[in-house]
């Protein structure tokens, strides 16, 4: 099997960590080896227990704080660029096929990472390691550098009647 294509998905509807988590399982059903860093979430979300379910072919670490984020801090930078660090050593190393880099549009957005590290990165990227980006207000830049893009677009959502997220489900 050739990896090596850059994915994102963006937009302002609901899926995109989904779409991500779920070619990560699709992933590992086939043997493949997934590394997901997650940006600006420290919360303990169910997708967290994938590790157990997938023998140890997908592994997951947060670089966010265990709260929601109302107002970045320097302590939001610090865990994402140290995050970022994490997830580029990933893509080197060699023992990952997918690298996945969960809500760094978003980080990128909140100038805790550089854009241009993250152009870089993917311009001298190992050819064999597919790399996904998710968040809302996927530059320009990236969307221009990937070989696949999907914006998720709401429509409708419960969450305007006041249905916070729910465990499982959201969360």
């Amino acid at each position: 099997m050739s990896f090596g294509f850059v994915h994102i998905y963006t937009g302002n509807g609901k899926g995109k960590t989904t779409a991500a988590f779920g070619l990560a399982i699709r992933a590992a059903g086939n043997g493949y080896r997934t590394f997901i860093g997650q940006f600006l979430k420290g919360v303990k979300y169910g997708e967290l227990e994938i590790e157990k379910f997938t023998n140890g072919l997908v592994k997951v670490k947060q670089f966010g704080k265990p709260s929601f984020v109302h107002e970045i801090t320097e302590e939001d930078k610090k865990l994402a660029q140290n995050g970022f660090k994490e997830c580029k050593n990933a893509i080197f190393s060699g023992d990952y096929n997918i690298v996945i880099l969960d809500e760094i549009n978003v980080a990128l957005y909140f100038k805790l990472i550089e854009l241009n590290e993250v152009v870089e990165l993917i311009k001298k990227r190992p050819q064999n390691v597919e790399i996904v980006l998710t968040g809302r207000y996927a530059p320009k830049e990236l969307i221009e550098l990937a070989d696949l893009v999907t914006e998720m677009k709401e429509v409708k959502h419960y969450y305007k009647k006041g249905i916070e997220a729910r465990a499982g489900i959201e969360r």
